[in-house]
């Protein structure tokens, strides 16, 4: 199938040109004029949106361990232009998490028609600091458990692409070095202080999660955690953009001190796309009011929004437009180990993408090659 006549987001920019598709990928993406095909009215044409941090939508949660409540989920996201997610557990028992897992599993090697792929899990949580805690479930947290993360890691067949961590915690260090093995090693929900953080990036953790989220703020004289990875160019930094979470002049700030490092993710709850009431999240209650989520003492509980809505709102913050859009896509699919199958609108790459207007408000969806 060829496609003319658009703006196409590349590696070195929108470029005014077209693509063809082939087998459910970019078979060739040229500038320039080209005679028949599908004349796309000089529309954008991004990557499909890739989201590393999303509990749920649609009514659904992740760590329900739902089959088909995770395919809900998967569905609600391909229409919002995210075509590639890895699904976000809590800290709940390592048997919760493991029927969690098998699902994410299986829906990745079996995606159904219309639905985002699953190409990893995040696993957020159980090893935490009480302290930033945030929503996460205190009754659930534990140590850092190398064996027992690598029994989780085997049984869903290593779809796990990132595991959190708070660097404070006895055997933060040694389990940086297990797990970065396997999988990219974030540092979050933290109460570190700058030595802390330190040891366990220079152990190999590579990630910070939902930066300025359940972290101590930057002080001239402790820096903290986020000092000791901005420093650091091998950390990439995870951001909600929802427009509550991180203040848009924190925003500008963030990806000023992670430079060409930041990764916009959605952090979304099982409220996302829903309406206002009363919802569960790892075991606690969570009260969504005027696209808010908190839990009943008031805490921030996540996100009612979607990846491509705090896209747009990067934008509308003041970061330049091709900036925000590699920070949700190209960067996100790179820090899950996906770089080379997603993320972006190259030749042999999965055919992902989205059609939108120049104010990036999205039109149509393709996944393979094949509109949602």
């Amino acid at each position: 199938m060829l496609y003319t006549n658009a703006f196409v987001f590349t590696p070195r920019g929108f470029v005014r040109g077209g693509f063809t598709v082939e087998g459910g990928r970019f078979a060739e993406v040229f500038a320039g004029a080209r005679g028949g095909g599908t004349d796309l009215g000089g529309a954008a044409v991004l990557p499909g949106l890739v989201d590393i941090h999303t509990h749920g939508a649609a009514g659904a949660d992740f760590s329900d361990g739902d089959a088909e409540g995770l395919r809900r989920m998967a569905a609600h996201l391909a229409k919002r232009g995210v075509t590639s997610f890895a699904p976000t557990s809590m800290t709940l028992p390592y048997e919760t998490l493991e029927r969690a897992f098998a699902t994410a599993a299986a829906l990745s090697e079996n995606r159904p028609a219309g639905c985002a792929r699953v190409v990893g899990i995040h696993m957020e949580g159980p090893y935490f600091s009480e302290k930033k805690k945030g929503a996460q479930n205190a009754a659930y947290l534990r140590l850092p458990d190398a064996k027992g993360f690598r029994r989780l890691y085997e049984g869903c067949g290593g779809l796990v692409r990132i595991v959190d961590v708070a660097p404070e915690l006895e055997g933060a260090a040694a389990f940086t070095e297990a797990a970065k093995k396997l999988c990219t090693v974030s540092v979050a929900h933290t109460d570190a202080d700058y030595d802390e953080a330190a040891a366990v990036f220079e152990a190999g953790a590579t990630h910070l999660t939902h930066l300025f989220n359940a972290m101590p703020g930057i002080h001239h004289r402790k820096p903290g955690v986020i000092g000791a990875a901005s420093e650091r160019e091998s950390v990439a930094a995870e951001l909600i953009c929802d427009g509550l979470h991180v203040h848009p002049s924190a925003v500008r700030m963030a990806f000023r001190l992670f430079p060409g490092r930041v990764c916009l993710i959605s952090d979304s709850l099982r409220c996302c796309g829903m309406p206002d009431g009363e919802y569960e999240l790892g075991g606690q209650q969570v009260f969504l009011s005027g696209g808010v989520a908190r839990l009943r003492d008031g805490t921030i509980a996540g996100a009612a929004s979607d990846l491509y809505r705090d896209m747009q709102n990067a934008v509308a913050f003041g970061i330049p437009r091709e900036e925000a859009i590699l920070a949700a896509t190209i960067r996100p699919a790179r820090e899950i180990g996906r770089g080379d199958e997603i993320g972006s609108i190259e030749q042999g790459k999965l055919a992902d993408f989205v059609l939108c207007d120049e104010a990036l408000n999205a039109r149509a969806v393709y996944i393979g090659g094949e509109r949602v």
